[in-house]
């Protein structure tokens, strides 16, 4: 059967993108994307806090505007840019022209938004649009591949300088955003250029979900490289096959070895399985985890804790576990996001941010978009700062293999 143009298209920038730099995409997507009729593209990445969208020009981050004069930079709130990232949804804009139109196109990798591409295309070209579509993911893959190794990319995210401490903990954190047909994982962070000893983590193994929320004594580089112990502590313990018992008692360990100075780290340490929805977790001197269910605050974790990681006093954390139900969300924080104080001292608090994110539900936004609308509410009840590391992880687990699939996700016969 022959290709059609956007399989022709997408197999060539496959092939390119091989020996291609970042600095690359934008012009050999524009070459590839025009033979298949896709015209003007332009290629937009969100900056570290989602606030605005950048335009990836190629030429480095002081380059000015792209094609026809396009904006360098777009505002996620009250453009169509921002409506297609906030809605994972395609917006469909004018151009000059009566018979072409801009399309603004979510770029994602799974779930976790990148930016979005606009192109143009001709009114009513469905094909057009699949293949502008397609184009999107593509171009996510890319950067996610190209994107560590450049330093321009690095620059182009990010609207400020970054504190040493900040910069070891966003290479150590993994994706802010995963998702599997069983469970949806979303995190947030800031201050995000300040960020000191406030880091979260997560794998999957298996049907197994392993999750940590880590806040270090401190605000300073000192707590940022306490943090990243504790975190290459449990990475490596879980490898070695250790359950969370001894994932506490490595992290112990590894600080009591590496760090005399006294310093500490409280945390949750979590494991949710995927099949049964049943989640095990301990304390060690942490904020407790919330469950919502069915649009309402079911529970707050109650679970008899271990003393901080790092002191040396010994104490075990109890063991717990809480059967969840299909559509519950699991709340991880520190306590940053509740002790946040307005001008006049008065903490946001876990009934307001519980409210919050039961409020984003009810109006149908996925876990990225709520917890971007959850710092922004955050950094406004601040007047703009944070004094403390801020940051929270939700979980959403959907329920165990749907039907028509086995347990490992293996479609039935």
């Amino acid at each position: 059967m022959e290709q059609g143009r956007g399989e022709r298209m997408l197999g060539r920038l496959v092939a390119a993108s091989h020996l291609m730099a970042l600095e690359q995409l934008p012009v050999v997507v524009a070459e590839h994307a025009a033979r298949a009729g896709l015209h003007d593209v332009l290629i937009y990445v969100v900056d570290l806090q989602q606030i605005v969208l950048r335009l990836l020009t190629g030429r480095g981050e002081d380059a000015g505007g792209g094609p026809g004069g396009a904006e360098r930079e777009l505002r996620v709130d009250g453009t169509l840019a921002g409506r297609a990232f906030q809605s994972v949804q395609t917006v469909t804009g004018h151009s000059p022209s009566d018979v072409t139109c801009h399309c603004w196109v979510p770029i994602l990798d799974g779930i976790e938004r990148l930016g979005v591409l606009r192109v143009t295309i001709e009114r009513d070209d469905k094909e057009a649009l699949r293949d502008a579509e397609a184009l999107a993911g593509l171009i996510a893959l890319i950067i996610v591949s190209k994107g560590p190794s450049s330093d321009s990319f690095a620059r182009l995210v990010r609207r400020h300088d970054m504190t040493v401490s900040a910069e070891m903990q966003w290479r150590l954190m993994p994706p802010m955003t995963f998702a599997t047909d069983r469970v949806v994982i979303g995190a947030a962070l800031e201050p995000a250029y300040k960020l000191g000893g406030d880091t979260f983590d997560y794998a999957l193994a298996g049907d197994i979900v392993r999750l940590g929320v880590y806040d270090a004594m401190g605000h300073d580089t000192s707590a940022g490289l306490t943090s990243n112990l504790a975190v290459a502590a449990c990475r490596n313990s879980r490898l070695q096959g250790a359950d969370l018992p001894g994932a506490g008692r490595a992290i112990e360990e590894v600080l009591g070895e590496q760090d005399r100075s006294g310093r500490f780290v409280t945390a949750v340490l979590a494991d949710l399985d995927l099949g049964t929805g049943i989640l095990t977790w301990a304390s060690y001197g942490h904020p407790l985890p919330v469950v919502i269910r069915g649009g309402r605050w079911a529970a707050t974790l109650d679970c008899s804790p271990g003393t901080p990681l790092g002191t040396g006093l010994g104490v075990e954390p109890e063991i717990c576990r809480e059967q969840l139900e299909p559509g519950d969300r699991l709340l991880l924080y520190t306590d940053g996001i509740v002790e946040a104080r307005d001008p006049q001292k008065q903490e946001f608090g876990l009934q307001r941010f519980v409210d919050f994110i039961i409020r984003r539900n009810a109006d149908g936004l996925p876990v990225p978009e709520t917890l971007r609308r959850l710092i922004i509410s955050i950094l406004e009840h601040h007047a703009g700062r944070l004094d403390d590391d801020a940051t929270v992880l939700v979980l959403e687990w959907r329920g165990p293999a749907p039907p028509g699939r086995t347990k490992k996700g293996a479609v039935q016969t």
